[in-house]
């Protein structure tokens, strides 16, 4: 009875032991996939909704019935435009139609009667490619402009590069987001588009 209490004690031992050992191996390869885990956070960028405006676009307004005041105005740092008879207008972060309304809405504040004003977009802020490509910059954005269309402006692929994907960061609010993306993915105005080297 005595010998086999004895035998049911070391085998209960030696599975604790082996308990012990397996949590501390959990517990240390945790820690070390915190350690080696240092890269920065990857957020879905956005794609769909209408182009907002921001500090860099020139945008085209047209007043009907007053040519004097149809011109190109610039979306200055502080993502306003200087408009005649009424200042600067805040349009950072809106889309042409409520840019349009703005405006309006400042003119029919003593100046015109029911003013009719139309906003486009006449020429975007640039974007900005870095890493392996000819010649990293910033370039002027067109409509429609993919990734691999960007790389192309940017002189194309270097030897060296990953020519399966790139990294997008975009500002999305007052968010950075940033996303591994593929060569047609849709690009907008101020995005910052890094081609990364590719493993030899």
């Amino acid at each position: 009875m005595s010998g086999q209490s004895a035998g049911e004690l070391s085998y209960g031992g030696i599975a604790m032991r082996w308990l012990r050992m397996l949590g501390l191996v959990i517990t240390l390869s945790a820690l070390a996939g915190c350690a080696m885990n240092t890269r920065p956070a990857t957020y879905l960028v956005e794609t769909s909704g209408p182009y907002r405006l921001d500090t860099g676009d020139t945008v085209r307004v047209t007043v009907y019935d007053d040519e004097a005041l149809n011109a190109e105005y610039r979306i200055d740092d502080a993502g306003a435009i200087a408009f005649p008879l009424v200042g600067a207008i805040p349009v950072r972060g809106v889309t042409t139609e409520t840019a349009s309304r703005r405006i309006a809405a400042a003119l029919a504040n003593g100046f015109l009667r029911n003013p009719n004003v139309a906003v486009e977009v006449a020429e975007y802020r640039p974007f900005f490619i870095q890493g392996a490509v000819g010649t990293s910059g910033q370039f002027a954005y067109v409509y429609g402009m993919t990734v691999r269309a960007a790389i192309s402006v940017a002189g194309g692929f270097s030897d060296t590069a990953d020519r399966s994907q790139a990294l997008l960061y975009r500002r999305q609010g007052s968010e950075m987001a940033k996303g591994s993306v593929d060569l047609d993915f849709p690009l907008q105005p101020g995005d910052t588009v890094v081609v990364l080297e590719r493993w030899l």
